[in-house]
This record gives C-alpha cells, sequence and structure tokens, in this order.
C-alpha cells in the first residue's frame, strides 16, 4: 500500500450490504466492483477501516473473507490496529468519511464512490465494466422514504 498522504483518507467502510449483499449472519455475495474498487482506493493511499456490527467470530469471517479477496483493512472497528476494543454503542471512529448502505440516500454504488473521490478518474476504470451493473439491481424504483428508512 503506498505511503499515506495529506489527500488521502480515512475511510470507514461496512461490510453487510456495502461490501457484500445483505445475507447476515452468512456472508452474502460481493457487491458489484466492491474489491476492485477498494484495492484502488488503498492504491490512491486511502486508509480503509472495516466498520461492522460484526462481533467475535463473524468478524473473523468477514476479516478473512475480505483478505482471500485481496483487502487488507488498516484497522478493523477500530481507530487504528493498536487501539483497545470497546464495545460499538461506547466507540466513535474518527473517519474522513463512512461508506454504508444506511447512508442518507442509500448506498449509491461502488462506481459512484469511486468518482466522488476520485473524479479524475485514475488507474481503475470502472467504465471498461457495466456502471450500471449495481444501481438497483431488482429494477424497481424505491421512493426516498424506502430509501432513508426502508
Amino acid at each position: 500500500m503506498p505511503m499515506y498522504s495529506e489527500e488521502a483518507k480515512t475511510i470507514a467502510v461496512d461490510f453487510d450490504g456495502t461490501i457484500v449483499e445483505h445475507r447476515y449472519p452468512a456472508i452474502g455475495p460481493e457487491m458489484d466492483f466492491a474489491f476492485a474498487t477498494l484495492k484502488a482506493l488503498q492504491e490512491k493511499g486511502h486508509r480503509l477501516i472495516l466498520w461492522t456490527i460484526r462481533e467475535g467470530e463473524l468478524l473473523e469471517e468477514a476479516v478473512d473473507f475480505c483478505r482471500q479477496h485481496g483487502v487488507e483493512f488498516y484497522a478493523v472497528n477500530r481507530n487504528f490496529p493498536e487501539e483497545e476494543y470497546r464495545h460499538m454503542e461506547h466507540r466513535k471512529l474518527l473517519a474522513d468519511l463512512f461508506i454504508d448502505d444506511r447512508n442518507v440516500g442509500g448506498f449509491p454504488g461502488w462506481p459512484a464512490i469511486w468518482q466522488m473521490l476520485h473524479p479524475e478518474g485514475g488507474a481503475f476504470d470502472h467504465q471498461l465494466k457495466n456502471p450500471e451493473a449495481h444501481y438497483n439491481k431488482s429494477g424497481k424504483k424505491r421512493s426516498l422514504l424506502k430509501r432513508l428508512f426502508g
């Protein structure tokens, strides 16, 4: 991973519904472009923190799944690797950005996230693949209220 620079961000990334489809407590299939985008973000020097409700064995399974797909996180459910773990309700994460399917407006998909963070383009070009692949897979239009609270 490249050296951390001032332009690089600390990015907290959720697991279920963001890196993989929701199948909790099982691990769902990868969301389209998730690992390719995460790797490209790391190559740009961003620090990625896995920030998930998973704990114990379920967390270990998620970390191993990501590792098998070539993504090692800077920290997991912590601000930095050496930080002492505290239960979810008593923690504050110091991240510049949070990528989560529960964001206001929902999860825009990994191609959109890449464009938000790197509109200049870069080594990873989603246009070589189907950029619409992730958006609303069911084909159904969801209302704003459903996207916010559903």
